[in-house]
């Protein structure tokens, strides 16, 4: 029976992966429009970001549109067919989590922030005027 409950999923995900990446692609809100000398603070502000992601999470995309919103150069990184990246993850949180902010500060000192709402929220709060 559970073999068989996997190959549903498996299949669903199959069938509902392209759909989500094209919804994501036509329903991805207007970047900011910033003065370039605003936007390369912004820029340089980003380098410790890294987003770890899957790429058809629903709570992934959720991020991934606020990211596209503020118009922020946040490399996203694929946990789910990246054997590196996933590692990562999971030794720095315990779970391969995602979508999870990985926050490194000018010390190297990393902090690590997931749930989308939480990621959102401190995206906001840190990029908006």
């Amino acid at each position: 029976m559970k073999p068989l409950i996997r190959l549903f999923f498996r299949t669903l995900r199959l069938l509902l992966g392209p759909v989500m990446l094209l919804k994501e692609r036509l329903t991805r809100p207007q970047g900011l429009q910033r003065q370039p000398a605003e936007q390369a603070g912004i820029d340089r502000e980003c380098e410790g970001l890294a987003l770890y992601q899957f790429k058809t999470c629903p709570f992934c995309i959720k991020v991934r549109h606020e990211i596209h919103r503020l118009s922020l150069p946040i490399p996203l990184l694929d946990a789910q067919h990246d054997a590196q990246h996933r590692a990562e993850l999971l030794q720095a949180t315990g779970a391969s989590k995602v979508p999870c902010l990985r926050i490194r500060d000018a010390n190297g000192q990393s902090q690590w922030l997931s749930e989308s709402k939480a990621i959102n929220a401190y995206l906001q709060g840190r990029f908006t005027n």
